[in-house]
Formats: C-alpha cells, sequence, structure tokens
C-alpha cells in the first residue's frame, strides 16, 4: 500500500488530483461517477497480478507493446477500457480462456515515463463489467463486455457504516502489525470518508491473493463484499499478531540463547579445524537428502546402514571416499522418477515422418506401442534390435523416437566393449570401483523410463575379463530386469521402464540367447528414390546450413540427385552421398569465397564432372535382344537392386563340357547345372536333338568378372539363357526376370523384389518375370513406382520359355551346323 500511495503523491502532484481530492470529489458526486454509457465493444488490457475496483486510482507499469499501443490510444481519444485479470501471470499473449471475465471499466489518467525507461499507466476504476468475448487480437486485445449494476446500501444503514468502521479499524490494525507494510498508509486509510470507496480501496491495495481479490469483485452487493472483505481482514490480522508474536519470542530467546549460541560456534570452529565438521554436515545433508528419496524400506535400510559406516570411518582413511562415492551414486539415481508420455499418436508419427523417410516397419512398431501403452495405460517397455547395412539411420531414430515420446535420450556405444564389469560395475572392494554404464547413463538421463540406445551390441567382444553379452541377458530381458543388480549399488534397480533399442550391422555375431530376447526390425537400405528423397529433405539443408550458406543459395534439382546417388555413390544408406554433396558445396563456397558470388547456384547433371570428378561407378542398362544367349536377369545386392545379363555360347567339342564363369558362388553354380540338367531332359519341350548335347560344348558367363555373385534367383535367367542359346531363338526385348528353379522345373520365389523392380525399370525394362508366390511382395509397393511395368507371374519353365522366347532366330547357319552334326 505504501507503494500504490507514495507514487501516486508524487505522479500525480502538478494535476492537482491527488487521492484526497479524489475523495471529495467522489463523496459529493457518486452518480456521475457509476453512471456512464460505453461502447459493447471495449480495448482491453490484461493484467498479470492486479486486479482493479471502482473508484480506486491504481499504477500499472505496462511492458507488453500490444499494452502500450491500447493505453497510448485510449488517452488520446479519451476512451474507456476494460481492464482484467490474467488466471497466470507469466502468459504473455493470453487470449479469452486465460482471463478472469470480471473486470473493471477503467479510465486512463496519466501516462508517465520513469528514469528506468519503464511505462506507468495511472487508471482509474469506474464500474464493474462482464467480459463476454474477445473480438479483436490484433494491435490489441477487444471485447464485448456488459456492465454489472452495483448494489450500494442507503447513506443512513447504521449496519453497513459499522460493517466499514470495522473494516477500517481492522485494516489499520493490520498495517501496524505488519512490517511489510509503511505505517503511514494507516493515516491514508483513516482520512478516507467516503464508506463505498473506502471498502474498494482496501480491496486493491491490501495484499491479497489474487483469487481473493477476483472473488470480491464478483459480488453486485457492496453490503456482501464488505462481509467477505471483513472475514478475510480478521483472518489476515490475527495471522499478522501470531506472526508478530512469534518474532518477539524469537528476540527473547536469543538473549537466552546467545551465550550457547557462541559456545556453539567456537566448537564447530574447532571442528573444522580438525575435518570432522564437514563431515557431519555433509553426513546430515545426506540423510535429509535420503528420507525424500523414493525408495523402498530394503534400499533404505542398506542406504542408512552404509551410511552409518561412513560415520565411523575418519575423513582421511582411504575408504572415506570409497564410501562417500557410492552413497552419492545411490542418491543421484532417478529411482521412481519417470517422465509422461506423449501419447498422442498423430503427434509421434508426425515427428517420425519430419526426422526420416521411409523406415516404414520402424515407425510402425513404435506407434504401435505408443497406442497399446495409451490403452492399457502401463506396460513394460519393448526391447528393440535395429539391424541394417552402415547409415541407414539406425542410431539417429533412437533420437526421433525420444522426440516423439517426450523422454530423456541416452545412448552408450558397445564397440569394442570386452569387460563385464562394463556392465554391470565393479564391487565395492574393488580400488577405483565404479558403477555400470548404464547406471551411469541412467543418472546422466535424470529418470527411469528414458530411451536408451545400445549402439553396435554386435560390437561386443570377449575376453578373460568376462563376456558382456551375457552381462547384457538380464538388462535385455524383460522378466529380469526389473530387478537389475549392478555389482557396485548391490541393490536392485527396475529397468522394466526403460525402452531399449540396440542397433547392430550383423545378426550372425550376437550370440543366440542374447538375439532371442530382442525383437527384430530390419532397416534396410534405401532405394534410389528414397535417397532422393532423403537428400532433398534432410542432407541437403544440413550441408548448407553446416558450409555456412541459406537454402535459396545453391539448388539441387532431383535428376542431380539420381546421378549423384547412381553415378558416385553404391552405399545403402546415405553416408556417402552426405560427403558427395558436402564436397559439392565446400567447393561452391570456396569460389564464393575468391570471387564474391555463386557462379552456380543451381548444380546440374552436367556439372558433376566439375565438382566430383569422372563418374565413379556405371549402372548397367539394357542392351538389347540382337544375341542368342543373353537374358536380363535381376539381382539384389547390399546398395539396392541390379540387372545383370547371363550370356551363353556354344563351342564344337566332344563331351558336352559346362563351364562357368563370372566369379560366381556355389549356390549359383548349382543353378546353371540345374537349368542345364532340366533342357537335357525335356530336350523335346525346345524341340533339341538329344546328341546335340554332345557335340557342343557350353559356356555360361555373368559379367562383370571381379564381382562375386551368388544366390539362387538367376535360376530362370539361366534355363533361359540355355535355351535361348541351343535353339538360337531370340529373348523378348525389354525383358528381365527372377527366380529359382527346381529340378522338376517349378519356379520358386525369391527376395528383394522392390529393390530389384525399381533397378528393372531404372535399365529401361518393360517387362518382368517372376514366381507367382511373388505377387504378394508386389502388392505391397506403391503404384509409383510399378507405373509402366507388365509382370507375368508363372509357376513352371515352360510358361518361362512361352513369354520369354520368340520364334525369330538369330543365325540359321549355325541352327544348321548344329543339326548336321547331331545328325552325324
Amino acid at each position: 500500500m505504501k507503494m500504490n500511495r507514495d507514487r501516486y503523491f508524487s505522479e500525480t502532484e502538478d494535476q492537482d488530483n491527488n487521492a484526497f481530492s479524489f475523495i471529495a470529489d467522489y463523496e459529493g458526486n457518486e452518480e456521475q461517477l457509476f453512471d456512464i454509457n460505453i461502447d459493447d465493444d471495449l480495448p482491453v488490457l490484461p493484467l498479470r497480478n492486479m486486479v482493479l475496483f471502482p473508484g480506486v486510482f491504481m499504477p500499472v507499469a505496462v511492458g507488453r507493446k500490444s499494452s502500450l499501443k491500447l493505453v497510448r490510444e485510449a488517452e488520446e481519444k479519451d476512451k474507456y477500457v476494460a481492464v482484467v485479470c490474467q488466471k497466470a501471470e507469466q502468459i504473455d499473449s493470453p487470449d479469452f480462456d486465460d482471463l478472469h471475465t470480471i473486470g473493471t471499466v477503467g479510465k486512463i489518467v496519466r501516462i508517465l515515463e520513469m528514469p528506468d525507461r519503464t511505462t506507468t499507466v495511472i487508471l482509474q476504476g469506474i464500474k464493474r463489467l462482464n467480459l463476454k468475448s474477445i473480438t479483436h487480437t490484433h494491435p490489441y486485445l477487444k471485447g464485448k463486455v456488459q456492465l454489472l449494476e452495483e448494489e450500494i446500501p442507503p447513506k443512513d444503514d447504521k449496519e453497513f457504516i459499522a460493517l466499514v468502521e470495522a473494516c477500517k479499524d481492522l485494516t489499520i490494525r493490520y498495517i501496524k502489525s505488519s512490517e511489510s507494510i509503511h505505517q503511514e498508509s494507516a493515516f491514508a486509510i483513516k482520512n478516507i470518508g467516503n464508506q463505498i470507496f473506502l471498502v474498494d480501496f482496501i480491496c486493491t491495495n491490501l495484499p491479497l491473493k489474487k483469487d481473493e481479490k477476483i472473488q470480491l469483485l464478483q459480488f453486485n452487493s457492496l453490503r456482501d463484499r464488505t462481509y467477505r472483505l471483513l472475514e478475510i481482514l480478521n483472518r489476515e490480522v490475527q495471522l499478522a499478531e501470531i506472526k508478530a508474536s512469534i518474532q518477539l519470542r524469537a528476540r527473547e530467546d536469543i538473549d537466552q540463547q546467545q551465550r550457547e549460541y557462541f559456545l556453539q560456534q567456537q566448537i564447530k570452529t574447532i571442528q573444522d579445524e580438525l575435518g570432522g565438521s564437514g563431515q557431519e554436515q555433509e553426513i546430515e545433508e545426506m540423510r535429509l537428502k535420503a528420507v525424500s528419496m523414493n525408495w523402498g524400506e530394503d534400499v533404505l535400510a542398506v542406504f542408512l546402514k552404509e551410511l552409518a559406516k561412513l560415520e565411523r570411518t575418519h575423513p582421511q582413511s582411504p575408504d572415506y571416499s570409497v564410501q562417500l562415492n557410492y552413497l552419492q551414486t545411490m542418491l543421484s539415481l532417478p529411482w521412481g522418477k519417470y517422465t509422461a508420455d506423449n501419447l498422442n499418436i498423430k503427434h509421434a508419427e508426425k515427428v517420425l515422418n519430419k526426422d526420416h523417410y521411409g523406415l516404414e516397419k520402424v515407425k510402425e512398431r513404435i506407434l504401435e506401442h505408443l497406442a497399446v501403452l495409451k490403452l492399457k495405460g502401463d506396460m513394460k517397455s519393448p526391447i528393440i534390435c535395429l539391424y541394417g547395412p552402415p547409415g541407414v539411420g539406425k542410431t539417429s531414430l533412437g533420437k526421433s523416437i525420444a522426440a516423439s515420446l517426450k523422454r530423456n535420450y541416452i545412448r552408450m556405444s558397445l564397440g569394442g566393449v570386452h569387460d563385464e564389469a562394463e556392465i554391470r560395475g565393479h564391487r565395492k572392494t574393488y580400488i577405483g570401483a565404479m558403477p555400470g554404464r548404464i547406471v551411469k547413463s541412467l543418472i546422466k538421463a535424470g529418470s527411469s523410463n528414458p530411451v536408451f540406445i545400445l549402439d553396435e551390441i554386435d560390437k561386443v567382444s570377449s575376453d578373460r575379463q568376462g563376456d558382456p553379452s551375457s552381462a547384457l541377458l538380464e538388462v535385455l530381458d524383460p522378466e529380469q530386469n526389473t530387478a537389475f543388480h549392478d555389482n557396485y549399488l548391490d541393490v536392485d534397480y527396475d529397468l522394466s521402464k526403460v525402452m531399449f533399442i540396440a542397433t547392430a550391422n550383423n545378426l550372425n555375431t550376437i550370440p543366440a540367447p542374447l538375439l532371442d530376447r530382442m525383437e527384430l526390425i530390419e532397416v534396410s537400405g534405401y532405394i534410389t528414390e528414397e535417397k532422393i528423397e532423403i537428400a532433398r529433405r534432410h542432407l541437403v539443408p544440413k550441408e548448407l546450413e553446416a558450409n555456412g550458406m541459406k537454402k535459396t543459395d545453391i539448388k539441387f534439382p532431383k535428376n542431380t540427385l539420381e546421378m549423384i546417388i547412381e553415378c558416385y555413390t553404391r552405399e545403402s544408406g546415405v553416408r556417402d552421398l552426405e560427403k558427395k554433396i558436402g564436397k559439392i558445396l565446400r567447393k561452391s563456397a570456396r569460389q564464393y569465397a575468391t570471387d564474391g558470388y555463386f557462379a552456380k547456384t543451381e548444380i546440374k547433371p552436367t556439372d558433376l564432372y566439375e565438382f566430383l570428378g569422372a563418374p565413379e561407378y556405371n549402372r548397367d542398362k539394357y542392351q538389347g535382344n540382337e544375341y542368342a544367349g543373353v537374358v536380363t536377369g535381376l539381382a539384389w545386392t547390399a546398395v539396392g537392386g541390379e540387372i545383370l545379363f547371363v550370356e551363353t555360347s556354344l563351342s564344337r567339342g566332344k563331351g558336352g563340357k559346362l563351364t562357368l564363369t563370372g566369379n560366381l558362388g556355389d549356390v549359383m553354380k548349382e543353378s546353371a547345372m540345374l537349368a542345364l540338367e532340366y533342357i537335357k531332359s525335356h530336350a523335346s519341350l525346345l524341340d533339341l536333338d538329344e546328341e546335340l548335347f554332345e557335340q557342343w560344348n557350353i559356356h555360361v558367363h555373368v559379367p562383370e568378372g571381379a564381382i562375386p555373385k551368388d544366390g539362387p534367383s538367376a535360376g530362370i535367367t539361366m534355363v533361359t539363357s540355355l535355351a535361348s542359346a541351343l535353339t538360337q531363338r531370340k529373348v523378348k526385348a525389354n525383358l528381365a526376370m527372377t527366380g529359382e528353379i527346381t529340378l522338376r522345373g517349378k519356379v520358386l520365389p525369391v527376395g528383394g523384389i522392390k529393390e530389384k523392380i525399381l533397378a528393372a525399370k531404372r535399365a529401361g525394362i518393360k517387362e518382368i518375370i517372376m514366381s507367382a508366390d511373388n505377387k504378394k511382395n508386389i502388392d505391397e509397393i506403391q503404384d509409383m513406382y510399378l507405373k509402366g511395368l507388365t509382370f507375368h507371374y508363372v509357376k513352371d519353365i515352360k510358361e518361362v520359355f512361352a513369354i520369354a522366347l520368340t520364334n525369330d532366330k538369330v543365325a540359321d547357319a549355325l541352327d544348321l551346323t548344329v543339326r548336321k552334326e547331331c545328325k552325324a
């Protein structure tokens, strides 16, 4: 109250408009003050923690730009404003739901620019109002209001006069018993003669809670408001007098206890010199902190036992620091502290899609977990293992999962870990003992339910110090990790709420028991179309920022990105692609630093030779069907799909020797032998003389010879190649095939269909032959990837011959020679 009174007098002295002159005017003309006409639509001035009552002057510090504009326009145009209070003071841009609907019509008396460059506005309350709605938010709030009538008791109402006098007396008692309010404020209260103004003046200036002031303002009857004010004043006066009484007794106790206090301080000083005081203080702090920890009885008992042991240990003893570190570790762990999961499925899906393109299986699994958690309310977190080639985003996916769940994120790299104590910790009896990395990571995370990335779990190795992968069995078993036992802690810790996500490149090096405890999700390599989208959405903006450029400085069209992917990288992930983009931008940055401008703001495919040199890789293109015995096959590699050519040639020679070249693996060699045996046993199907195989040697080659190749998916390609060479019939143009064969001529399904189809499309293939059992794989592929392709689904080799072999022969002379030799 001292602040309001002093500031008001000092700021309005030159206007001859002080509180006392206002009260005199108010007393003589009450009806004129409250009888006003206003528009339904008023500017709304929100106050953070202040409530204005009718008839009262109140200084308000204005800081928001919108509020400054409002008060200046209102003063300039002599307009009224609706003064309301915010529900929460920290909101900077409140809307209708953030405001109390009860308020006061206010008038801008004066705007003062203070020496500290702040603006203070003197407001005069006129009449109570009800805020119906907000109609405008720019440049400041405006809203529809309704004036509220005041039920004022008659001037000769003795009961009301007695109520007001009681409030005045209690207010003066409160001021006298309070040290925070200037005693001169009591003088101002005594000199207020108007009863209505006195009630509203006390309501405005008494340091009450905001909600209580709002409650007082809501009363339509001034009598009811005064009764409620009297109740509040009684409470505050009693509390103030009790506080004053306690402080008085405290001063008396100080005199009695002063001698003892100084003696105790001397003892503590002596203990400080001996090193004992600090120990006691630290122990007492840990004991107090232990009481507030969310521990079970067994853990608390262990802690207090170890704390008692620390008290008995001399501070200069080596065991003291070991024991102290142990107790501090126990106190640092987030026992029972859990972050609230964000169970908004759409938000999680949006975050995952924003951070990573593709990876549909992983995203689907996370959203499933969220859905079950939303339905059940509580469940054990899944233990997921993401496996796939390097650079496909396994580790960064963990950050996105943590962001979508709004959990803390922690990563622990297991590459090269070979000591079991790294996982489970050392026992306290060892010198330099410390907890395992699981416990240390939880301390760092600060909660007991983080997203915990176990990176490179397939790189864990074992030696004479134990097998870390065996220690991980307990961590990654949902049935056991509710009571994970760290050797250092020597008490059980619940890890069941932690979402463990392991990453691996190769599952073959992970022990089977550990593999069995994890849910395996394959993160396969990206296809070219996906790499283009990843580069466009993530890699290019990231590299532009890393090289100090704006998004508009240099552009990469899709055909340029495709050429970088096809001709300058060969990988499953996108790490090398990111490096190539970075290399282009670094060269552009150097050119800009030299010349002051970017010579090329759009990188075209023809510019790549200048930035990256000659293409490092070449993709195979379809070569036509001019030769018999050359058939296009489809292959899957770790870096995507490829087309390959199976070539068969005949040469005269007795014995019918079969030669296989092209760096073929055992499975592929067996496919070639199967293909030849099938044709020998079904020679009549192709109108071949059986003696033909004794007079001609057969050579099957699969370029490129330096690249190892293996797998059964080239089976039908080899059969077709042999049949085409032996019959000299051309293969249908723009046709490719994939599928495994059996000795009976059945066509079996193969994998990598999506990658193979995209490779065929890039090579200009129009028709594809595959097993009928692979149709389900085609149905899962988006239509945009299948456009322009025709699929033939077969079950037998005969169907392949009917589709692939034409009646157009390449070399009749060779055909005749073959037949002549056979007859001879």
